[in-house]
């Protein structure tokens, strides 16, 4: 993942979520509750303009979001580092 992409996604969660604190490559998401439901959409569209590509809601599943390397890995195809 180029520390840009993460640069960004870190700074959607921080400003919808400030309590979530630090987060790192491997934490839960979901747990953390780092997106909520409101933010879901909006986060959707964000990882479509950093992919470059559609996301069809109905083709995706729930531990494409669990953690920073998984969204890397499914949407993004990178190999996130760390």
């Amino acid at each position: 993942m180029s520390d840009d992409k993460l640069t960004k996604i870190l700074t959607f969660i921080h400003q919808r979520n400030p309590e979530v604190g630090e987060l790192n490559l491997d934490d839960d998401l979901i747990d953390r509750r780092a997106v909520d439901s409101l933010a879901f959409v909006e986060f959707l569209y964000l990882l479509e303009e950093l992919s470059g590509e559609t996301i069809d809601p109905e083709e995706i599943d729930v531990e494409d979001f669990r953690t920073l390397r998984a969204i890397d890995k499914r949407f993004l195809h990178g190999a996130a580092a760390h």
